[in-house]
This record gives C-alpha cells, sequence and structure tokens, in this order.
C-alpha cells in the first residue's frame, strides 16, 4: 500500500479475489454440483406427479380445493437445516416397504397443520388451534396417510412396479431446540423438493419433502435408465413336443426284418428288407356323456329358486330387530312440552283392533296383544307370503 493511503489496481484485484474466494467457501452448495440439470428435472417430475394424486386425495378429505404445484429442488447440509426450518413446523416420515429401499420425510407449517386439522374434525379452518393437541396430530396424520397412499399408487404407475409405504409416522419439528429431529435422514447431504400448497382459500403456503441424496439419485437412476434396474432372467425351456398319436406301432426285430438270399445269377448273397407291417389305425376314446331329464325352476312364488334357498341358508342365524306397534299420533310442539307424568295420548288404533308387526321398521304381519306369564306377547292373526317376506328384508 503506497504511502498516500491510495490502493493500487493490484491490491484492490487482489482483495476482490480474495473476498470472492471467501464468500464461495462460505456460501450455500448449488443443486448443479451434485445433480445435473436433466437429473434435477427428473425429480421435480416425481414429485408433481406423485403430489398431484396426493392434492385429489387431500381435496376430498378437506372438502376444499387443493393445488400443489411447482416443484423446486435444491439440497443443503443437515448442520443447515435449522436456518432452512427456523419455525416450528409438522413432520412426517415415510418409509417405503416395497419397490424402494428408504424414507423421507414431509414438512408442513404448523399453522397449515393446524388448518387441515380443523377441517378434518368438521370445523371452517378460520379458527384453528394451533397448540396441535393428539386429537389435532391424528387428523393431520389421516390426513397425510391419505396423501401418501395416493403418492405411492403413483409411484407404482411412474416405475411400473408395486411401490407401498408403512404408516407415516407424525411428529412435531422444532430444529432450534431439537424436537422431532430424529425424523431427519441420517445423511449429510439432503435433497429438498418444495411444492406450492394452496387449500381454497385457507392456505397458501409450501409442503417440503427431504430425501437423502443417495435416495434421491436411486430414484433417478431407475426413472432415467429402467432397464438397468431389471434382472436378468434364464430363458424358459421350450415346451416338449406333443404327440398327435399317442400309439406307437411295435418295431419288428431286426432278424425278422432282413434276412439273406442267394443271388441266382452270380450266387453271391444280398440283403433284403422285409415290408414294415401296416400300422393300425387308432381311434382317440370318445368321451361319454351323462344324460338327464331336463330340469325346470319351479314356478312356486311360496318357494324361492333353488340358488336363492342356498344363499339364504348361510343367512337364517341373521337376527333382525322385530318390533310390535300399537299405534301412532301427532302432537305438537306445545303439546309435547305440556307433557307430564300422568298425561295420557291417544293412539290412532281402536281398542282391541290388531296390531302391527315390523321386521326391520317394515310391516310383515299383523296380530293380537296376549299376556304370557308376566310378559306382553302378540298372536300372528294375518301375515305376508315367504317371497313378500323375503323381498321386504332385501
Amino acid at each position: 500500500m503506497g504511502s498516500n493511503e491510495m490502493l493500487s489496481q493490484d491490491e484492490i484485484d487482489a482483495l476482490l479475489k480474495g473476498t470472492g474466494i471467501e464468500e464461495e467457501a462460505s456460501g450455500s452448495h448449488q443443486i448443479q454440483d451434485y445433480l445435473d440439470e436433466m437429473e434435477a428435472d427428473a425429480l421435480g417430475e416425481i414429485g408433481n406427479i406423485s403430489f398431484g394424486s396426493s392434492a385429489t386425495a387431500l381435496s376430498t378429505l378437506l372438502n376444499q380445493k387443493v393445488e400443489i404445484t411447482t416443484p423446486e429442488v435444491s439440497i443443503i447440509e443437515k448442520n443447515q437445516l435449522a436456518n432452512e426450518f427456523p419455525q416450528p413446523y409438522v413432520a412426517i416420515e415415510v418409509n417405503y416397504t416395497e419397490g424402494f429401499r428408504g424414507s423421507n420425510l414431509l414438512v408442513i407449517e404448523q399453522s397449515d397443520a393446524a388448518i387441515i386439522a380443523d377441517l378434518m374434525i368438521g370445523g371452517d379452518g378460520t379458527s384453528p388451534d394451533l397448540s396441535m393437541g393428539e386429537i389435532h396430530l391424528s387428523a393431520v396424520q389421516e390426513a397425510m396417510n391419505q396423501m401418501m397412499g395416493s403418492a405411492a399408487t403413483s409411484m407404482s404407475t411412474i416405475f411400473n412396479k408395486k411401490v407401498d409405504i408403512s404408516p407415516p409416522r407424525l411428529d412435531l419439528l422444532n430444529i432450534p431446540t431439537g424436537e422431532g429431529t430424529d425424523a431427519i435422514p441420517d445423511a449429510e447431504m439432503i435433497i429438498k423438493v418444495s411444492f406450492r400448497l394452496k387449500v381454497g382459500a385457507l392456505i397458501d403456503s409450501s409442503i417440503m419433502q427431504v430425501l437423502p441424496l443417495a435416495f434421491a439419485k436411486d430414484l433417478i437412476q431407475e426413472l432415467m435408465n429402467p432397464a438397468a434396474q431389471v434382472k436378468e432372467e434364464p430363458p424358459a425351456p421350450a415346451p416338449a413336443a406333443v404327440e398327435q398319436n399317442p400309439y406307437t406301432p411295435p418295431q419288428p426285430p431286426q432278424s425278422a426284418s432282413q434276412h439273406r438270399q442267394q443271388d441266382p445269377y452270380n450266387g453271391s448273397a444280398y440283403q433284403t428288407h422285409a415290408a414294415p407291417p401296416a400300422q393300425p389305425s387308432y381311434r382317440a376314446p370318445q368321451p361319454e356323456y351323462e344324460v338327464k331329464p331336463a330340469e325346470f325352476a319351479s314356478f312356486d312364488p311360496l318357494q324361492p329358486p333353488a340358488a336363492e334357498n342356498r344363499n339364504l341358508d348361510l343367512l337364517m342365524d341373521i337376527p333382525l330387530q322385530v318390533t310390535v306397534e300399537l299405534g301412532r299420533t301427532k302432537r305438537s310442539i306445545r303439546e309435547i312440552l305440556e307433557l307430564s307424568s300422568g298425561s295420557i295420548i291417544e293412539l290412532d288404533k281402536l281398542a282391541g283392533e290388531p296390531v302391527d308387526i315390523l321386521i326391520n321398521r317394515k310391516i310383515v304381519a299383523k296380530g293380537e296383544v296376549v299376556v304370557i306369564d308376566e310378559n306382553f306377547g302378540v298372536r300372528v292373526t294375518d301375515i305376508i307370503s315367504q317371497q313378500d317376506r323375503l323381498n321386504k328384508l332385501k
């Protein structure tokens, strides 16, 4: 540095260069350092298709329009997660049990989870309980279970194989205080796929998928090179030839088919071959048919068809509710409120008139009230046919 405290151009360049190196060393990692553009797009597309079906499932549960769009892929170090998730979140851990070996983590803001829980338990989502009690956590867990089930089905279609998951496990996540950090993937470099989440006019936020870098690369590799994941199988043995004619004629012995004769011209011996015996014709055995007289279904309305009888036998021991109705009447709300002990309610049936017998709230018979020992009973005086009774039970 000169005596006039002015910096030369070389000194300025050196300082700028040094500052740039320091900033680069202390800056965050870039996704391009680990995944090329095509791989990052492939990972985002996997999430986009999976969470597209999840949005439909969540929309049905919440009775709200749900949109999950615009995936953004980034990479972070595990020790920098506190900067990425500075406030309380809800984390849903998902483990794959078939199709893949690995797990990922869904992370949503606790306020968004409270709104989802409020909608799940019948609220309108405008005044959610941010304390997230046990019932709210269970409601969110069920919503995430439905979402990830739909996502697994979509992944089965993407990768052309069965993909299944274990029931998601839900935890409150507060990284600055260390709460729920056990659910974070045990990897130095972590991929974060962030989606925009909109639920009606209640939520306009984001939902994040967090997974280890190695597992993300496995997904990308299998999507982009499916043939490499298919194990070569040995070729199936060729099917044995089917003999058309099961009969094989016996072969004559060598001594009978060949004999030596004397040549009448030069006296030399020569061999002659006897003609093979004619093969007997083979006739395949004809199948035997059992002839029975035709049987026609009965037209008796009191007897159900034979197939229906067999099905009915399986239901004979099912209990049904039998009710005897003495009569009915209508009263205004004022009259109902004026009732007291000793009040008399007049019914619409006359004394001695048959009462109605109902099976599962459907009238099937009429009868008269009797007393059996100390209990009331009813004697059937008129009843509909068996077929009509069966029809009323359907």
